[in-house]
């Protein structure tokens, strides 16, 4: 059959995280019994006061078009997220609101990229930031990281990358899918090398900053160099820290040039996000924020319990992630075994455990788990997972 598709559409592929999610959802409905790990959501649910919050925006009628880059008000709490959070300080004049981080990074590399640039991107990485780097005609430059230097970039290994074309670098920390955090004096060194590239523009995906594990306050590139703070677009939103997947909002911070291109595309692309959500992201950012110490600890234990089930098994192996809810799992010697991971992970389904190969972060070898569940599910996982590989 032909394909009818644009060239642009042909050049990326499917997320395998929500391909992964939506065979074990199938799965269930036919009535397996399946642990699914494959998608990144908390499982708690949504705190009482966003949800009252976006009620109350729906019975005061607040369900009509806004401002196509957010209401006033939640770039005002948007503000105040990234200074209290993240140490930023930012005009409204220099944030946005999306339909999520993910429309956000979109839009970014869209309004800024062309046929030829390069965008460098650590691996393993997020699935969807090579897509949509292909997608808007630019090229992928893989910047491979491994357990053993705690899956994150050098500044050596950044400098001899950059070449005239290279027009971005994605930075995500805590990652998905390894966890990994980057700590203040790295993105010194790296912004170092980056102030001496004034081309390349830095994305920092800060959307599992409230999710880390070591203490101290969370390390974010425009802080830590500010030098470079006028092409750094930093990324941050509701979804993992409020458990609210469903509503849709991502926030952003960056040099206005960039916050005007991406609303001008956002204009002419989906609009503004939901009014009903921006209300309940505006409770998020400026509501209370003790639950979130109580959620982390839960989500720490969760953490213990996976690495050190999955570090029992023979043949599968886990470093201890700083942040995020996800694990890496190295599971090279069984290779000889299974061909692939993604072999792997079809044994692991059919085991009835849904996880994703690590082939689909651009990584090899491995698996991601998230470990968003309960402790009697993943106690469980991490046991059918021995017996699969067994």
């Amino acid at each position: 059959m032909t394909d009818n598709t644009s060239i642009a559409l042909q050049r990326i592929a499917p997320s395998q995280t929500t391909a992964m999610t939506d065979r074990a959802t199938a799965l269930k409905a036919e009535g397996r019994d399946i642990i699914s790990l494959s998608v990144g959501e908390p499982d708690f649910a949504t705190p009482p006061h966003v949800i009252a919050a976006a009620k109350a925006a729906m019975d005061a009628g607040d369900t009509k078009y806004t401002p196509v880059g957010g209401t006033a008000a939640l770039k005002k709490a948007a503000a105040l997220h990234f200074a209290r959070d993240l140490g930023i300080e930012v005009p409204v004049s220099q944030v946005t609101i999306s339909a999520g981080g993910k429309q956000a990074i979109f839009h970014a590399l869209l309004a800024t990229l062309d046929p030829g640039d390069e965008v460098l991107i650590p691996a393993p990485w997020w699935v969807s930031y090579p897509e949509i780097v292909r997608f808007a005609g630019a090229e992928v430059v893989k910047l491979p990281t491994d357990a053993a230097g705690g899956f994150r970039i050098t500044a050596a290994q950044l400098e001899q990358a950059i070449t005239p074309r290279t027009r971005w670098l994605l930075l995500n920390s805590p990652g998905n899918p390894t966890g990994a955090t980057y700590p203040a004096e790295e993105l010194q060194a790296i912004g170092e090398v980056l102030a001496r590239h004034p081309r390349v523009l830095v994305m920092s995906d800060d959307i599992y900053a409230p999710i880390r594990y070591s203490g101290g306050a969370h390390a974010t590139l425009a802080v830590e160099y500010p030098g470079i703070a006028d092409r750094v677009l930093t990324v941050s939103g509701v979804s993992k820290s409020h458990a609210m997947t469903g509503f849709r909002i991502g926030v952003v911070a960056g040099p206005r040039w960039l916050i005007q291109a991406m609303e001008k595309l956002q204009s002419h692309s989906s609009g503004n996000p939901s009014s009903v959500s921006q209300a309940g992201a505006v409770a998020a950012f400026e509501g209370p924020q003790d639950f979130l110490l109580d959620w982390r600890e839960r989500f720490r234990t969760r953490r213990d319990l996976v690495v050190g089930g999955i570090n029992a098994i023979p043949g599968l192996s886990s470093p201890v992630p700083d942040g995020a809810f996800y694990c890496m799992v190295d599971a090279a010697p069984l290779m000889s075994r299974f061909g692939n991971d993604e072999a792997l992970a079809l044994q692991l389904l059919e085991h009835g455990v849904a996880i994703v190969p690590a082939s689909a972060f651009g990584g090899a070898d491995g698996f991601r788990i998230s470990f968003a569940a309960d402790d009697a599910q993943l106690a469980e996982a991490v046991r059918r997972i021995a017996a699969a590989v067994a």
